[in-house]
């Protein structure tokens, strides 16, 4: 008779207590999901009063962040910053930063890559267009991710519960006429989203500003966290001419994940 074999604890490698924290907080990181003290100790075998402390620990440095609940914990603000200082100030920013340029001269219009950050999305990188008209925002700018292209794209990977949970933090701005905050319109916005693979922020965050997303490919062919969009005043882009950009968009963010990939080295 076959027995099955239950799985083996995840080990937490490191030679030194930091190393160790720090291979937690890898793991913690890794998940989309809040954990709890009993499930790290289900994971890695590691005794519960042993666990308890390095959790404690990284509470105390604000990388983690312990739920309301008292038993829940998650990425704290301080980790989430540290993951946008790495993307904003990235050894291969020049490389992407060149993807980008070929991107603008191709289309005309300025491009930018973006990331998620809480209920936010945050430009990592942007180069403006040539054109007189323009909206400028910089790198390091900030915009509600429920009213932006690249916000929906990326939250569309995620499962219903999870974002209606990330977007419940506070309500959702009405930043335009346009701008949809209705949870039941928004849910049937993000299945499009995932279903097409691009998505179209038609004057939601800005008067007269339209914009498509599309992702940047992960390397693990898992969640993605990056987008890279386009983004022009309506008389030069209009929602309809903005699908006609979709191949020189998808072409970017395939370039971009390669540079990522490698590291920026040639």
């Amino acid at each position: 008779m076959e027995t099955t074999r239950e799985a083996e604890p995840a080990p937490l490698d490191g030679d030194t207590p930091t190393m160790r924290l720090f291979a937690l907080l890898e793991l913690i990181a890794a998940k989309d999901q809040l954990v709890t003290l009993q499930d790290l100790v289900e994971e890695t075998g590691l005794p519960k009063p042993t666990l308890h402390r390095m959790l404690q620990q990284l509470e105390g440095a604000g990388l983690l962040v312990r739920q309301s609940d008292g038993r829940h914990y998650g990425t704290g603000a301080r980790l989430r910053k540290l993951a946008e200082n790495l993307l904003l100030n990235a050894t291969h920013h020049g490389a992407r930063r060149a993807v980008l340029r070929g991107l603008v001269e191709e289309l005309g219009e300025s491009c930018n890559i973006t990331a998620l950050s809480g209920n936010e999305v945050v430009y990592l990188d942007r180069v403006e267009t040539r054109e007189p008209l323009r909206f400028y925002l910089r790198p390091g700018s900030r915009v509600p991710a429920h009213c932006s292209a690249s916000g929906k794209m990326i939250l569309s990977q995620m499962p219903p519960a999870q974002r209606r949970k990330l977007l419940a933090h506070g309500p959702l701005k009405r930043c335009t006429p346009r701008t949809v905050t209705e949870p039941d319109a928004l849910e049937e916005e993000f299945i499009r989203v995932r279903r097409d693979g691009f998505a179209l922020d038609d004057e939601e965050f800005l008067p007269g500003l339209v914009c498509v997303a599309v992702l940047v490919p992960s390397a693990s062919g898992g969640r993605s966290n990056q987008c890279v969009a386009v983004q022009a005043p309506v008389m030069r882009l209009t929602s309809d001419k903005a699908l006609h950009l979709l191949p020189a968009l998808q072409r970017a963010a395939q370039a971009i994940a390669r540079v990522d990939a490698e590291g920026g080295q040639e």
